[in-house]
């Protein structure tokens, strides 16, 4: 009758043991709250608007107005121009906003050259101090 026994435990023991690591593998199996096709979309969205970001504030910037403004602020083109890329999510969301409305007010003619200058320096300068001081 011992020799039974053992065996039943140790079949018992052997069933606890396959249930335990199987256990694991398949409630990984379960879908996720959040599925692999949301995170890739979420990411490529932040990603698309990092890139229109930029491009807002390097297309004012490439403006003639706006060359000669960062000209006459005393900086170079190309520094800011690169720096543009260092400013972080919210600074870039933030500064591209203000160039999108002062796109807009040139193309209504709602601005005057001194104070589309003023705007643009103001926004090259702001780049290049938010750069400097990380």
């Amino acid at each position: 009758m011992k020799f039974c026994t053992r065996i039943y435990v140790g079949l018992l023991l052997l069933c606890g043991l396959a249930l335990g690591i199987t256990g694991p593998a398949m409630a990984q199996e379960k879908e996720h709250a959040v599925t692999a096709q949301d995170l890739r979309k979420d990411v490529q969205k932040a990603s698309d608007e990092r890139r229109d970001n930029e491009a807002a504030i390097r297309s004012l910037l490439a403006t003639e107005q706006g060359q000669k403004a960062v000209k006459s602020a005393g900086a170079d083109f190309a520094k800011v121009n690169a720096a543009v890329s260092q400013l972080n999510d919210e600074e870039a969301a933030r500064l591209a906003a203000q160039s999108r409305i002062v796109q807009k007010d040139i193309a209504a003619g709602t601005l005057s050259d001194r104070d589309l200058l003023i705007i643009i320096i103001l926004i090259a300068a702001l780049v290049l101090i938010i750069v400097a001081v990380r």
